[in-house]
């Protein structure tokens, strides 16, 4: 086995910090800050320092190694792009302000490149001609480039990320299921070796477009998404992705339409507890603008509307909340008494549980008043059926009907059957066997190399700070040697011994730090195995802990090598 590094703490720059950065959110800023791996340069912006980068290097050879098994070849395509791809695609513009825009000293328009289908569908283009060159299967580790609004959570939500890019290349579409299938199992490989809890989650395709997308989701109280789990099947969601069948009923027994007076009740809290009925019997209407124009969009009183859904709906138009100045400009939309019952001119879309039949208490669209057995498909028309609710706990699973459980968790991967959506922008098509052209049909698939790391901190830390999984932590055993010179001396001559049998060493030899701040430290780090030279070091006898579950014992060093190196 060949020598591996023994990295001094004396000569090695990290600096740990006793304190939680004041602007630190969740567990994993906290701890990369406070345990030497990372450092802000500016608003989601981050040095990755040597800590942190052994981290990410063992993350990139994990991707690496599982992306070169399914018979990926790795490139490398420039961060830098000009604007005319993503001009005939769309996203120039449909990425909106996330989109990092500059311009050459000639007037050119140039991006830093948010995801890159767009230069690999070129690349393939102008390298693949004909049928005999396909499938093909291309990779990236690159940076990419968001301009976030509000970039927080230190490196899970920045302006400049590190991810794992790949684009499959298929004449058919059975050629695209086999990619896609390749890199589900290459996923499923890469995160349990990684040591991520994780999900697979049907999900939207959002700008990315293409007929099926599925998200790796790692549980975490520090995630921005979250996921609906069904505890008695396997389904599993992003809740944006969840939709309901449309159920219509029978109401040839509902009467009439009826206008009720009731004052002082704009909201569905005040009208439930004036009519004495539950919320559930209401009906919201929520006014948005879609690219300037008015839409409506209903959904049952005690729902809340989810407006990433709207917005994914409608996409890539730009989605408005309606202000003062619009509904000054339409006296006939009241605001707090607006029903789907004879508005004019405004688009109306529902959630499914609006189905044809139901009856609801809605707004008359007068003041102050409401207006009771309004049915959906007799009294007003859905022009519409969009899955537009917050999904909440205990909705039934669209699969089984059992109560779904909602999570908080992290996106690590997504994958996307993209079809032929850049192909037919960019007009990627390869000679077929038949002498004809064949359109080229294509596969995206992300791992975040980056927000990995912080999904590992935010699942393995615990209350002493980091506890990495063995195949990324920075080091395989960090060596804490007391303080004396006799301590000193067995620490780094047990070191050397380590390394010369393949461990990866981390060595505290820091002088002048006391041991408790030594072994502060060294828990703080998180490496798998603690070896601490101390008070029995003239008895030639070492203390090991195991990191993750506190376990230590006292050992002889030549039991304690033979038990790091077997």
């Amino acid at each position: 086995m060949a020598n591996a590094q023994v990295q001094r703490m004396s000569q090695l720059m990290a600096k740990t910090l006793r304190d939680d950065p004041a602007d630190a959110e969740v567990l994993s800023h906290k701890l990369l800050v406070r345990a030497g791996y990372v450092r802000r340069t500016a608003a989601g912006i981050w040095s990755w320092l040597p800590l942190g980068k052994r981290v990410l290097a063992n993350v990139e050879r994990i991707v690496r190694e599982e992306m070169d098994a399914i018979g990926a070849q790795e490139v490398l395509l420039p961060a830098l792009l000009p604007r005319e791809p993503y001009d005939a695609t769309g996203r120039w513009d449909e990425y909106g302000q996330e989109l990092f825009r500059l311009k050459d000293r000639k007037g050119g328009d140039y991006l830093l490149g948010p995801t890159h289908e767009e230069i690999f569908t070129l690349l393939v283009k102008d390298q693949c001609t004909s049928y005999k060159d396909l499938p093909v299967i291309l990779y990236q580790i690159q940076h990419k480039y968001r301009d976030e609004a509000r970039p927080r959570a230190g490196i899970l939500r920045g302006r400049e990320f590190l991810m794992k890019d790949s684009y499959s290349f298929d004449l058919e579409d059975d050629g695209l299921a086999r990619s896609y299938a390749l890199h589900r199992e290459a996923y499923q490989r890469i995160f349990a070796r990684l040591g991520l809890d994780y999900r697979i989650c049907a999900a939207t395709a959002g700008a990315m477009g293409g007929s099926k997308s599925e998200e790796f989701l790692a549980p975490a109280e520090a995630g921005e998404d979250t996921f609906a789990d069904c505890p008695n099947c396997d389904f599993a969601a992003n809740t944006e992705a969840i939709t309901y069948t449309l159920n219509p009923v029978d109401a040839s027994s509902v009467p009439a339409a009826e206008d009720i007076p009731t004052p002082d009740t704009p909201t569905i809290e005040t009208l439930a507890a004036s009519l004495g009925v539950p919320a559930s019997a209401t009906l919201k209407n929520l006014l948005v603008k879609v690219d300037g124009e008015i839409v409506a969009v209903g959904v049952p009183g005690d729902r809340e509307v989810d407006l990433d859904k709207v917005e994914a709906h409608f996409a890539p138009a730009t989605v408005e909340m309606v202000t003062e100045a619009d509904f000054a400009a339409r006296p006939d939309l009241v605001r707090g008494y607006v029903g789907p019952q004879g508005l004019a001119k405004v688009k109306y879309i529902a959630d499914p549980r609006i189905a044809p039949g139901t009856a609801w208490i809605t707004g008359a669209n007068k003041q102050d008043t409401h207006a009771k057995n309004v049915v959906a498909g007799r009294d007003f028309e859905v022009d519409e059926y969009v899955d537009v609710v917050v999904v909440q706990e205990g909705d039934p699973c669209p699969k089984c009907g059992t109560g779904l459980k909602l999570d908080r968790a992290i996106e690590i991967g997504h994958i996307f059957q993209l079809g032929r959506k850049y192909a037919d922008a960019l007009k990627l098509d390869v000679l077929g066997q038949n002498g004809k052209p064949v359109r080229v049909t294509m596969g995206s698939y992300g791992v975040g190399v980056s927000r990995a790391v912080a999904a590992l901190a935010e699942q393995t830390a615990d209350d002493k700070g980091l506890c990495w999984p063995a195949e990324v932590a920075p080091a395989d055993v960090h060596v804490v040697a007391a303080g004396k010179a006799l301590q000193t001396e067995l620490a780094l001559d047990v070191s050397d011994k380590l390394a010369a049998a393949g461990v990866r060493v981390l060595v505290d030899d820091r002088p002048g730090v006391s041991p408790g701040v030594k072994f502060t430290d060294a828990e703080l780090i998180g490496v798998p195995w603690i070896l601490v030279a101390g008070r029995r070091a003239a008895e030639g006898v070492v203390e090991l802990k195991n990191r993750r579950t506190g376990d230590r014992e006292e050992l002889p060093v030549a039991e304690a090598l033979s038990r790091l190196t077997s």
